[in-house]
């Protein structure tokens, strides 16, 4: 099943703040008894989508996060049972997570893997590159492209893979190449917008069905995605 959406969301600030925030209601693409499939707005916490979830449900569950100043698509699970298998797949890498970035300055590489290990300083909230051997540090992993678009005023746009999921990843990472993403104000340059980071697309397998679930979901219409081609569509499709 492949499913594809792009919607006009609501522009909220990109706040680094912590729980709660106002009640938002969240766009679903797809549900049935085991999964929810969403849009997360920028500066939207997942916890509050969850008590939402969970208010809307009865049961619901988070298997992956997206920080609070990154929006895309995500999908929860609305069993224990559904919770328990995505989370496996997620584990050995059969879960897959594709996000766009446009980033200030273009890569050395037009692609490349990056290996880095991360400490993160809980009472700042930041994530750092350190050595391997530094006490609690975690190795992060991802594989990153640069999309076949013009390179505009704001930046070039890149898709970016990861193969695990750490606290700001993909924003520490790519800053560490000095590609720091657009509008990153942490680790990069603050500017009049939103974090250009964008969970753009899922795959995994159903939990109960087994069938393979593809969802991809189109940044918003907003500086500076708009100055990207996406293909834009105001509807869903589904196809088989």
């Amino acid at each position: 099943m492949l499913i594809s959406m792009h919607m006009k969301l609501e522009s909220l600030p990109a706040k680094e703040s912590t729980c709660p925030q106002e009640p938002v209601a969240l766009p679903i693409i797809f549900e049935d008894n085991h999964i929810v499939v969403v849009i997360k707005p920028h500066g939207v916490c997942v916890d509050d989508m969850l008590l939402e979830l969970q208010t809307k449900y009865g049961y619901a569950a988070t298997v992956h996060r997206l920080d609070q100043v990154t929006g895309g698509v995500m999908v929860f699970a609305r069993s224990s049972k559904a919770a328990s298998r995505l989370s496996e797949q997620i584990a050995r890498h059969a879960f897959e997570k594709t996000y766009l970035a446009v980033v200030v300055a273009m890569p050395k590489n037009r692609e490349a893997t990056l290996v880095n290990y991360l400490l993160k300083n809980e009472v700042k909230n930041e994530v750092s590159v350190v050595p391997a051997a530094t006490t609690g540090a975690k190795r992060a992993e991802l594989f990153y492209r640069v999309r076949k678009t013009p390179v505009t005023a704001e930046g070039v746009l890149v898709e970016v893979n990861l193969v695990t999921g750490r606290t700001h990843q993909i924003r520490v990472q790519m800053s560490h190449i000095g590609c720091a993403i657009w509008g990153d104000a942490k680790y990069g340059k603050k500017t009049d917008g939103e974090l250009a980071l964008w969970a753009h697309e899922i795959s995994f397998t159903h939990p109960t069905t087994d069938e393979v679930m593809r969802f991809i979901v189109n940044p918003p219409e907003t500086v500076p995605w708009t100055s990207f081609d996406f293909d834009r569509q105001s509807h869903k499709t589904r196809g088989v």
